[in-house]
C-alpha cells in the first residue's frame, strides 16, 4: 500500500481487502501476496469502493462470531484493515485517535498486505537515552535525552540522531555505532531466504551490548529496550548506557570501515560477537583503536504464529557504509549505516545487487532510491527537498510562499519542513496557523476595581490577570482591605524624656523641658541644674494640671535620682525602674497586690556551653577556624539547642534532628526540597504567660489552627475567612502543638504536643481547663484524628514510627502498626465507612496507606508521584481523600480505593496540614506562615490569613455547629447513619 507522507501512517488504496485477512495475521510484519490464501473475485471476495476510509457492505456470517461475551452475525470491513461488528460512524473515530472508542474493533491492523512491490515505507523510531558514564576519569550523567531514527526500508539505510548529550560524552560515543546499528539490523534489507530483526522479533525485545575498548580495556554496557509501536506506528525504544569510555578530544572525527557480522539464532535469542577497528583523525593526526562487542537480543516468540519455514541458524549482516558525526553547535550525535541481512557468504564472487539494495547508490541522504532493472536505479528527493535526487537541497517554504502561516505570524524554515510563530503580542488560534491579538488582562489596581483601603492607607499589588493583593502602608495595620492607624506612641518609640504625639499613619516626638534633641534622642540641658528625674517630675506635674490627665509623676530621692520603686498615683499599678528611669520588664504588679521588691540587679552569670555549642566549637577548631563549603558544622539556636533542620555546609543536603542532635531516620533530602522538621524544644515565653484556659468562641463554623504554644481561632462567614475576628483560643507555655482535631459530640478539642510528649484535650465551654489524657510512651506525636461515633482517637508518632489508637479518655490504648513506617505524619478517619488513612513522608519511598479502623486490611493507596505528603483530609460529603504535598507542591484528591486521582491545584508553597469544609480547602503553609483557602472546583486561591505573630502554623481543623450522628455497633463492625 502507499505510505501516507503527511500523517506518517499507511493509507489504503482501492485494492481488495480480504474479510478474514486481519484475523490470520500473526505478527506486525507485512504479508507478501504469495503468502495469502487464494483470493480474488473468482474466489467469492468482494471489492471495496474507492476511497481512503471506506467500509464494506454488511457481511453475513453463517456461523455467529463469539467475541468475549457477545455473539455477532454481521461484520464490516474497512479499507484501513479494521474489522468491526458495526459500521464506522466517521473517519476520526478510527483513524485520528489512538484506538477506536465508539465501536467494537475486532482487528485494528494497519497495512495488512504489502502491495508496495519492494518499495517499502520508511520506518521511524522515537525514544529516550539515559547514561551514567566516566569519560576518561570525568563522570558525565544525562537523563531522557531524545533519540530519533529514520530508516529507509527498501535499501536498509538507518539514520539515528541523539540530542543534547553533554559534549564530552557525545564526543566519546562517536565510535559506538552499534547504538544506531541496532536499527540497521532491525530493518536491514532482506536477501532471499533471510529475515531482518523486525521480521523476527517484532516491536518488543531487549538488546544488550557489552563493549570493551583496547588498549585501555574500558568497558561500557548498553541496554536498548523496545516497547512496541506508539499510536503513530513509531517504534518506541529506551536506551541506557553505563560504564567507562575512552576520552576523545574535541574536533577529532571517528571513521569506521564497512564490516560484516554473523548473527546466531536460537529460540527467542540472537547473539553476535565481533571486533571492530576505528580511526580518530584531526589534521595530520590519525590514530587507530579497536573494541570488541558482545550482543545479545532476546524477544518473546508468539505462540499463535504459524510454523515458520526452515530458518538458517546463522545469518550475515553486511554493513556497507558507516558514518558517525557530532555537531557541537546543534548538540546532536548522529549515526548512519547501510545494512543487508542474508546467508553467510562463500568465497565465490557475489551476484550483482541493485545499488538500492546494497546502499552503493549515489542518491542523496534526503532522497529515496527506486530500483530498476539489473543495477539501474533512479533517485527522488523526499518531500520538503528539491533537486535531481543525487543532490537534494531543502525547499524554503517560507521564501516560496508554500506555507500556511497567517497574518501577524513569522514563518521559520526547517530542514524538510517549516513552522509558524506568532509575533509578540499575538497567540495562535485553534487552527495553530492563524495568529490573533492577545487581549491584555484587566489590572484592578489601575482601573480602580480593587477592594483595597484608600490610597493614603494601603497599596494595591497586581499579580497578573484579575488577581491582586492589598497591603497596608507603614503606620497602618490590617489586611489591606481595612487599615487602621497604628498608635506608635503606645509602642514607646520616643525617648523617655520626650512626649509622643500620634498622627494618622505617623507620629512625632518632642523633648520635654530641660532636654534638647530630636525626640528620639534627648539630652539633658547642661544649663539646667535639675536631674533627669526632677525634670520629668516637673514636666509631669505641668501636664497633670490639665483636666482628665492621668500622667505618672516620677518619684525622686533627696539627691534627685529615680526611686527604684515607682507607683502610679491614679491606677495603683507599681513597677521597678533602672537608674535611667526605664521600667524593668516583668516587675509590674496590679492594684491591691504586694508591690515588687526593687533591689540592685544580680550580677549576670554566663550559662555553661551546651552539647551543640561544644561540638560546634570543636569542629571549627578542627577546621582551622573557617570551614569549607563541603564541611558540616552543627547549627545551634540562641539558647544552644540544636536547630531542628541541619544542612551539610552550603549544600541543599539537609535532614531533621531531635533535641540531642541525632538524625531522624528517613528525613535526609536531595537538593530542591527541604524536609519538614518540627522542633522538639519549645521557645521561651518573653511576655507574661496567660492562663491556659479557653476563651469561648462564638456560635457558628470556625477553624482551629496550632501555632507553637497556642491554638488559634479563625471564624468563617460561609466559606470566607473573618480575619478581623481571629483570636487566640488557648495558650500553653512550653508546648509545641502540632496535631489537632475536634469531637463534635462533647465539644472537645484534642491536640498533640511534641515538646511535652503528650496528648491533651479541653472543652470549649467557658473557663475549661486543659486535661492531659496520654503522657507516656510518646516521643513525637504529630497527626491526630477523632472518630466521634466510636469515641476513639488515632495518632502518629514520627520517632517511634507507630500508629496507635485509644478511647477518648486515653484508656484502651493499642498499637495498630509499628512496621514499614519511617516518618508517619498526617492521619484521617472516615467513621461512616470505617476506614483509616495516613501519610508517610519517608524521603526514599513516600506513600499514603489505608486500613480498617481496627488495623485490618492494611494496604498502600498512593506511592507514585508524591514527595512530602504533609496534610491529609477525608471529605465525608464528596467521599474524597485529599492531600497536600510540600514536595510536589500539589493538592490532589482520589476516591477511597485510590482510583479517580486528580490534581486540584499544582502550585502550593509549603503546605503542612489541610482540612475540607463545604466547597473549600483550608491549609496551613510554612512559606506564608498563615492559613490559605482554595476553591475545590476551580482550584484557585481565594483568601489567606496571616497572624500578627509570624511563626510556623501546624495542624488545622474545622468546628461545625452540628454533629453527624451514627448508630455504633462495635469497633471494626459496620454501622449506618441514624434516620
Amino acid at each position: 500500500m502507499e505510505g501516507d507522507r503527511v500523517a506518517g501512517r499507511p493509507a489504503l488504496s482501492s485494492l481488495p481487502v480480504l474479510l478474514l485477512l486481519p484475523l490470520l495475521l500473526s505478527r506486525a510484519a507485512a504479508l507478501h501476496p504469495d503468502e495469502l490464501f487464494p483470493h480474488g473475485e473468482s474466489w467469492g471476495d468482494q471489492l471495496l469502493q474507492e476511497g481512503d476510509d471506506e467500509s464494506s457492505a454488511v457481511v453475513k456470517l453463517a456461523n455467529p462470531l463469539h467475541f468475549y461475551e457477545a455473539r455477532f452475525s454481521n461484520l464490516y470491513v474497512g479499507t484501513n484493515g479494521i474489522i468491526s461488528t458495526q459500521d464506522f460512524p466517521r473517519e476520526t473515530q478510527y483513524v485520528d485517535y489512538d484506538f477506536p472508542t465508539d465501536f467494537p474493533a475486532i482487528a485494528p491492523f494497519l497495512a495488512d498486505i504489502d502491495t508496495s512491490h519492494g518499495r517499502g515505507a520508511p520506518h521511524r523510531v522515537n525514544g529516550k537515552v539515559s547514561g551514567h558514564l566516566r569519560v576518561g576519569h570525568t563522570p558525565v550523567h544525562f537523563t531522557d535525552v531524545d533519540l530519533h531514527a529514520y530508516v529507509v526500508g527498501n535499501d536498509g539505510r538507518a539514520y539515528t540522531a541523539i540530542s543534547h548529550i553533554p559534549q564530552p560524552a557525545a564526543q566519546a560515543l562517536l565510535p559506538l555505532t552499534p547504538i544506531g546499528g541496532l536499527f540497521g539490523w532491525l530493518f536491514a534489507l532482506e536477501k532471499p531466504g533471510s529475515e531482518n530483526g523486525f521480521s523476527l522479533a517484532g516491536a518488543a525485545f531487549t538488546h544488550d551490548m557489552e563493549v570493551t575498548f583496547y588498549p585501555g580495556e574500558e568497558r561500557v554496557h548498553i541496554t536498548q529496550t523496545a516497547e512496541g509501536l506508539d499510536p503513530e506506528n513509531y517504534l518506541s525504544i529506551k536506551t541506557d548506557i553505563q560504564g567507562q569510555v575512552p576520552y576523545i578530544p574535541a574536533n577529532f572525527t571517528a571513521h569506521m570501515s564497512p564490516y560484516k557480522e554473523l548473527y546466531h539464532y536460537s529460540d527467542s535469542t540472537v547473539t553476535s560477537t565481533s571486533s571492530r577497528d576505528y580511526s580518530l583523525t584531526f589534521d595530520a593526526i590519525n590514530q587507530t583503536w579497536s573494541y570488541r562487542i558482545h550482543q545479545n537480543i532476546t524477544y518473546q516468540v508468539c505462540r499463535h504464529a504459524p510454523r515458520r519455514p526452515a530458518f538458517p541458524n546463522t545469518q550475515q549482516l553486511s554493513v556497507d557504509r558507516v558514518f558517525a558525526l557530532y555537531n557541537d553547535e546543534e548538540r546532536v550525535l548522529r549515526f548512519a549505516v547501510t545494512n543487508q541481512i542474508g546467508p553467510v557468504e562463500e568465497d565465490s564472487d557475489p551476484t550483482p545487487v541493485n545499488p538500492c539494495y546494497d546502499g552503493s547508490h549515489m542518491c542523496d541522504t534526503t532522497a529515496r532510491c527506486h530500483p530498476g532493472t539489473g543495477v539501474d536505479y533512479t533517485c527522488e528527493c523526499a518531500s520538503g527537498y528539491q533537486g535531481d535526487g543525487r543532490n537534494c537541497v531543502d525547499e524554503n517554504e517560507c521564501a516560496t510562499g508554500f506555507h500556511r502561516c497567517g497574518p501577524n505570524s513569522v514563518c521559520i524554515n526547517l530542514p524538510g519542513t517549516y513552522r509558524c510563530e506568532c509575533r509578540s503580542g499575538y497567540e495562535f488560534a485553534d487552527d495553530r496557523h492563524t495568529c490573533i491579538l492577545i487581549t491584555p488582562p484587566p489590572n484592578p489596581c489601575e482601573d480602580g476595581s480593587h477592594t483595597c483601603a484608600p490610597a493614603g492607607q494601603a497599596r494595591c499589588v497586581h499579580h497578573g490577570g484579575s488577581t491582586f493583593s492589598c497591603a497596608c502602608l507603614p503606620g497602618y495595620a490590617g489586611d489591606g482591605h481595612q487599615c487602621a492607624d497604628i498608635d506608635e506612641c503606645s509602642e514607646n518609640r520616643c525617648h523617655p524624656a520626650a512626649t509622643c504625639y500620634n498622627t494618622p499613619g505617623s507620629f512625632s516626638c518632642r523633648c520635654q523641658p530641660g532636654y534638647y534633641g530630636d525626640g528620639f534622642q534627648c539630652i539633658p540641658d547642661s544649663t539646667s541644674s535639675l536631674t533627669p528625674c526632677e525634670q520629668q517630675q516637673r514636666h509631669a506635674q505641668a501636664q497633670y494640671a490639665h483636666p482628665g490627665a492621668r500622667f505618672h509623676i516620677p518619684q525622686c530621692d533627696e539627691q534627685g535620682n529615680f526611686l527604684p520603686l515607682q507607683c502610679h498615683g491614679s491606677t495603683g499599678f507599681c513597677w521597678c525602674i533602672d537608674p535611667d528611669g526605664h521600667e524593668v520588664p516583668g516587675t509590674q504588679t496590679p492594684p491591691g497586690s504586694t508591690p515588687p521588691h526593687c533591689g540592685p540587679p544580680p550580677e549576670p552569670t554566663q550559662r555553661p556551653p551546651t552539647i551543640c555549642e561544644r561540638w560546634r566549637e570543636n569542629l571549627l577548631e578542627h577546621y582551622g577556624g573557617t570551614p569549607r563549603d563541603d564541611q558540616y558544622v552543627p547549627q545551634c539556636d540562641d539558647l544552644g539547642h540544636f536547630t531542628p533542620l541541619q544542612c551539610h555546609g552550603k549544600s541543599d543536603f539537609c535532614w531533621c534532628v531531635d533535641k540531642d542532635g541525632r538524625e531522624v531516620q528517613g528525613t535526609r533530602s536531595q537538593p530542591g526540597t527541604t524536609p519538614a522538621c518540627i522542633p522538639t524544644v519549645a521557645p521561651p515565653m518573653v511576655r507574661p504567660t496567660p492562663r491556659p484556659d479557653v476563651t469561648p468562641p462564638s456560635v457558628g463554623t470556625f477553624l482551629l489552627y496550632t501555632q507553637g504554644q497556642q491554638i488559634g481561632y479563625l471564624p468563617l462567614n460561609g466559606t470566607r475567612l473573618q480575619k478581623d475576628a481571629a483570636k487566640t483560643l488557648l495558650s500553653l507555655h512550653g508546648s509545641i502543638i502540632v496535631g489537632i482535631d475536634y469531637d463534635c459530640r462533647e465539644r472537645m478539642v484534642y491536640w498533640t504536643d511534641v515538646a511535652g510528649r503528650t496528648i491533651s484535650r479541653a472543652s470549649l465551654e467557658l473557663g475549661a481547663e486543659p486535661e492531659t489524657i496520654v503522657n507516656s510512651g510518646l516521643i513525637s506525636p504529630e497527626g491526630l484524628a477523632i472518630d466521634h461515633i466510636r469515641r476513639t482517637m488515632y495518632w502518629t508518632d514520627s520517632v517511634m514510627d507507630k500508629i496507635e489508637s485509644a478511647l477518648l479518655d486515653g484508656s484502651g490504648r493499642r498499637v495498630l502498626f509499628h512496621t514499614d513506617l519511617v516518618n508517619p505524619r498526617a492521619i484521617a478517619v472516615d467513621p461512616i465507612r470505617g476506614n483509616l488513612y495516613w501519610t508517610d513522608w519517608n524521603r526514599e519511598a513516600p506513600k499514603i496507606e489505608t486500613s480498617s479502623l481496627d488495623g485490618e486490611n492494611r494496604r498502600i493507596l498512593i506511592n507514585t508521584d508524591i514527595g512530602l505528603p504533609n496534610g491529609l483530609t477525608f471529605d465525608p460529603f464528596s467521599k474524597l481523600l485529599c492531600w497536600a504535598d510540600a514536595g510536589t507542591k500539589k493538592l490532589e484528591c482520589t476516591l477511597p480505593d485510590g482510583t479517580g486521582r486528580r490534581v486540584i491545584h499544582n502550585n502550593l508553597k509549603y503546605p503542612f496540614s489541610i482540612i475540607s469544609y463545604a466547597d473549600h480547602f483550608y491549609h496551613t503553609d510554612w512559606r506564608r506562615d498563615g492559613v490559605v483557602s482554595v476553591n475545590k472546583h476551580s482550584g484557585q486561591f481565594t483568601d489567606e490569613y496571616l497572624p500578627e505573630q509570624r511563626s510556623h502554623l501546624y495542624g488545622i481543623t474545622a468546628v461545625y455547629p452540628y454533629c453527624p450522628t451514627g448508630k455504633k455497633y462495635a469497633l471494626g463492625c459496620a454501622f449506618k447513619l441514624a434516620g
